[in-house]
């Protein structure tokens, strides 16, 4: 690998690539600081430490954080509760009842009874929010309410109760309806593009085909990321995924485009990291969602537990060395 350093010609240089999930608005600069230091910091425990200041400066790539956060927050939002239509209503609960299924899952497996009963009575709040006339005979805002209650519920599970980003189901409940707003692919601007086309247009804006890419993608934003490397004719070394929801039955993989569910043509190697406290994850192991592409390419899934306080966030995998550690072998073999 050429490393270039300070106003060199970027010709040849890889290309390093952020994009987010779920959340709430985000500033560029600071994101794309926060990303590469926590990636400096998995790639120097995985033993790379000589990539640390290539990581940090983007002296190793050309790195960019793909920022569409902004298009998710609306000036009208008429006829809402707590940041919810009655339109997103229903693919907001089918998230939380995929989600709720596979937490009750790994709690199965893990043996952690006490985990368990506290995901059967978030489920069963779920399940009541759901009834066919929920929202006709209680209202909107009654409904919202209640799917809150099921999201506190669930933060009361070990690795979740003490987070800090979110104190209330409420206050996640917009922030998890992203997720169904992007595969609604509705919302259109004033040109008609509606806001899936918009975010990933901005995702692709800058990208050079000629020029390998290393792709990370965390959340939603590995929902965006398959969509869009689909449209991306250059080549893609490493493709990894956090936190990813992809695998979501009919809420998720069954709306992505292009269908049958595949690889992207240009991805020579796709890894896959779930932690088990990921509350946005649900089946994780994607390779058994997804054809192969042409050259071969399946994703190959592991669990990368980070043991933190509110795990579904980026930063948290991207200092694991088992993440970091493949970015960091692959940019030194470009």
């Amino acid at each position: 690998m050429r490393l270039i350093i300070g106003g060199g010609t970027l010709a040849g240089k890889p290309q390093l690539l952020f994009i987010h999930g779920i959340g709430s608005a985000r500033t560029s600069d600071v994101e794309l600081r926060e990303w590469s230091t926590s990636l400096a910091n998995g790639a120097r425990a995985a033993g790379h430490a000589d990539l640390v200041s290539g990581l940090t400066q983007s002296w190793a790539a050309e790195t960019r954080f793909a920022n569409y956060s902004d298009l998710f927050y609306r000036a009208d939002a008429q006829g809402a509760a707590d940041g919810i239509s009655e339109e997103e209503l229903p693919l907001l609960l089918a998230l939380l009842e995929e989600m709720t299924q596979e937490l009750g899952h790994q709690a199965e497996l893990a043996g952690d009874r006490r985990s368990g009963d506290i995901i059967d009575s978030a489920r069963a709040q779920i399940r009541a929010a759901v009834e066919p006339d929920a929202v006709q005979g209680q209202g909107l805002f009654a409904v919202v309410r209640r799917a809150g209650n099921a999201v506190t519920t669930l933060l009361q599970l070990p690795g979740l109760r003490q987070a800090s980003q979110w104190t209330s189901g409420v206050q996640l409940l917009p922030v998890l309806s992203q997720v169904g707003r992007y595969l609604a692919r509705k919302e259109p601007d004033d040109a008609g593009q509606g806001l899936d086309v918009r975010i990933r247009e901005r995702v692709l804006s800058g990208l050079d085909p000629s020029r390998p890419l290393i792709v990370i993608s965390h959340s939603l934003g590995t929902v965006v990321a398959y969509e869009a490397l689909h449209m991306y004719t250059g080549r893609v070394p490493l493709w990894i995924t956090l936190g990813s929801p992809l695998a979501m039955g009919a809420l998720v993989l069954q709306r992505l485009a292009p269908r049958p569910p595949q690889t992207p043509a240009g991805v020579e190697r796709w890894l896959n990291f779930w932690d088990r406290d990921d509350i946005v994850v649900a089946r994780p192991r994607l390779e058994r969602w997804m054809e192969a592409n042409a050259l071969g390419v399946v994703p190959v899934t592991a669990r990368a537990d980070t043991h933190g306080l509110w795990t579904h966030t980026a930063t948290k995998y991207l200092a694991h060395k088992d993440v970091a550690g493949p970015v960091a072998e692959t940019l030194k073999n470009l």
